[in-house]
């Protein structure tokens, strides 16, 4: 059986066009592929079309809408989830606009269909005293604790995702001044973060102990496991859950229950924020692809900040109700007046 040529683009889409042209990462590529592993169970189970028999004249807007209502009534899915796997739809019929034409019509009433709200979720955030007792918990005294110590500073300093951080090697950090880490992120768009002395004396430490600084070493992970594997994002969520447990027993009151190494990047760019760092510079040392994105911890700052002065006034306001309120004749005056 030939293959259909919903099947030809769709293995072009994933293999070739989103690691090529795009740059995608893996694990989006990932996700994308999972997004159509659903929708082709959805076509077999409701609409009884295998996997080898859909062709692109049979997807509409209509087939579309179908399969995203099934995700939230069947498979449950939540309303982000559903635009993760809008995003994936509408990244494959962009692409298809100009891989296949002749559908052009089709392929933009599904681009126009729209993504839900979603309540945007806070931002957690460690507060400076809250860095210092976590990075204060790792044993300095062992190998592991001075790996794990290297790990967290780094990770926070940088502001770094967990997959650039996964990604690093030995040549892409600088041990002399002035210090810096280049890391690989989404895209594979690659920019240059400065570190703080403080942090490199870490780093310098557990790569001296590692041998990561000897030339034969340049391409090795950075941080590996206790058997030489590169560590994986379970790994250092894994580390990062140890010692911020650890630290919440010491003080509670500076380590949330849930903590995620996302929670140090968000910590980084409001601390940075917090010291008067121009939201470009932050930008540019997350890695945001506008100034638009890093705005979020700007608003997030001010609403912590309006929630201080309502704290504030509501310690000095007036607790007894004013006398205007409860004088009948006054109000009666009130209400009539320049009537």
């Amino acid at each position: 059986m030939r293959p259909t040529d919903f099947a030809k683009n769709l293995t072009a889409f994933l293999t070739g066009y989103l690691p090529g042209e795009r740059g995608a990462s893996p694990h989006t590529i990932a996700s994308y592929r999972d997004t159509f592993r659903l929708f082709l169970a959805f076509a077999h189970a409701q609409k009884g079309i295998p996997a080898d028999r859909l062709t692109l004249g049979q997807i509409t807007k209509d087939l579309v809408v179908e399969f995203l209502q099934w995700l939230e009534h069947e498979r449950r899915s939540s309303a982000a989830t559903r635009n993760v796997r809008m995003a994936a739809l509408h990244s494959f019929f962009r692409y298809l606009q100009y891989q296949s034409p002749e559908h052009l019509v089709e392929w933009q009433r599904i681009l126009a269909i729209p993504v839900k709200r979603t309540e945007k979720p806070s931002i957690h955030y460690l507060s400076v005293e809250g860095i210092r007792l976590l990075l204060d918990t790792p044993n300095q005294s062992t190998r592991q604790g001075r790996r794990d110590l290297a790990l967290l500073s780094l990770l926070y300093d940088s502001g770094a995702r967990v997959q650039e951080i996964i990604d690093l090697t030995p040549s892409m950090v600088r041990l002399d001044p002035p210090y810096t880490v280049k890391l690989m992120g989404k895209g594979k768009k690659v920019r240059i973060v400065p570190l703080l002395e403080q942090q490199v004396k870490f780093l310098r430490i557990y790569m001296t102990e590692q041998k990561l600084v000897e030339p034969f070493a340049n391409r090795y992970p950075l941080f590996s496991s206790a058997r030489r594997e590169k560590l994986t994002r379970v790994g250092v969520n894994y580390i990062l859950t140890k010692y911020a447990n650890q630290a919440r027993t010491r003080n509670p009151a500076l380590i949330p229950e849930t903590l995620s190494c996302h929670g140090l990047r968000h910590s980084k760019a409001m601390h940075l924020l917090q010291a008067g760092v121009n939201l470009v510079y932050i930008r540019d040392i997350l890695g945001h692809s506008s100034v638009q994105v890093t705005e979020i911890y700007a608003r997030t700052d001010s609403q912590q900040k309006r929630e201080a002065i309502e704290r504030a006034y509501s310690d000095v306001a007036p607790s007894e109700t004013p006398a205007w309120l409860t004088d009948d004749g006054l109000l009666s005056w009130l209400k009539s007046f320049n009537r």
